[in-house]
């Protein structure tokens, strides 16, 4: 029924934010903000109505969550770096819809997922973020969903992106993005050195750590990728343990996918940690590839119940 049309890797550095306003930063992260432009743009040229955010700066300690409320507006101010994000004003449509389905989805796959609807619940600023930039003009619906999963398998996050692509093909009437929110390497510079590192990599190893992985996704390398996932995210620091690389690539087919990325916004470094916007395009899979879910098949597992 319906179609998933783009997946993206995408930057949501809090100095894209202050690069709009005056002062010393003003400017510096214009490309990453074309970048997101560029993205939403071609949403838009191919009918997508819904951006999935993979958001690594919502963190859940149980289950997976979708944050699909009807609408969302307010002022966002972060309680990470209050001096780079404050009173960032926000507004643009959710799809209950939608979260319902990729929702019911993920469950009957095994991956315990659950959709909030009718929640007070406002997105994280992996999600706001992007949106100031792919959706000013409230043209797309937005579904965020937890992508800071601090005890999860990797595997159920690569089940939960292939089963969201199957809700949505099989499922929906209508044609989304994907966008995975996070960095590559994320370990910020120390306190006090912050300034130092404002468009620096931390260390020398990360940052060719994350060039040879770019280089692995502008040449295809996904068997080899996936292999190293687990590994590249703690010795690289990846963002949210990189459960949103893991909800892409699995919902792009995982080891098996045979696309290459396209580079939107070249690598760049921020407080110490590794950037980029990134398309990958979609093709056909069958899944055949993907890690089946682990929470799930523990000997002591159960659901979560609905209350």
């Amino acid at each position: 029924m319906g179609q998933l049309a783009l997946a993206a890797k995408i930057t949501h550095v809090p100095s894209l934010y202050l690069s709009e306003l005056p002062g010393d930063r003003h400017g510096t992260r214009q490309d990453a903000i074309d970048g997101h432009r560029e993205i939403g743009r071609r949403c838009r040229e191919l009918g997508v109505d819904t951006l999935v955010v993979f958001d690594t700066h919502w963190l859940v300690n149980a289950n997976y969550h979708l944050n699909c409320a009807p609408h969302w507006q307010g002022v966002y101010t972060s309680n990470e770096l209050p001096h780079f994000i404050s009173n960032l004003p926000f507004a643009f449509p959710g799809n209950p819809e939608l979260g319902r389905i990729l929702a019911k989805v993920c469950n009957e796959q095994g991956v315990e997922t659950l959709a909030h609807d009718a929640t007070t619940l406002a997105p994280e600023y992996g999600t706001l973020v992007p949106m100031r930039y792919m959706n000013a003009d409230q043209h797309f619906k937005v579904v965020s969903v937890s992508a800071m999963c601090t005890s999860h398998y990797l595997n159920d996050s690569a089940r939960l992106g292939w089963a969201m692509r199957e809700a949505v093909e099989k499922h929906y009437d209508g044609t989304v993005a994907f966008l995975a929110s996070g960095s590559l390497s994320h370990r910020f510079a120390q306190n006090g050195l912050a300034p130092e590192f404002a468009f620096k990599c931390w260390s020398p190893f990360l940052e060719r750590l994350d060039a040879d992985v770019v280089q692995m996704w502008q040449h295809g390398e996904w068997a080899d990728f996936c292999a190293m996932l687990p590994e590249y995210a703690a010795k690289g620091h990846g963002e949210g343990f990189m459960h949103d690389t893991a909800m892409l690539l699995g919902a792009l087919g995982w080891s098996a996918y045979d696309g290459q990325a396209e580079v939107v916004t070249p690598y760049f470094a921020a407080s110490g940690t590794g950037q980029i916007n990134a398309v990958f395009p979609v093709t056909k899979q069958d899944g055949q590839a993907v890690p089946v879910p682990e929470a799930s098949r523990a000997s002591s597992y159960k659901a979560f119940p609905r209350l």
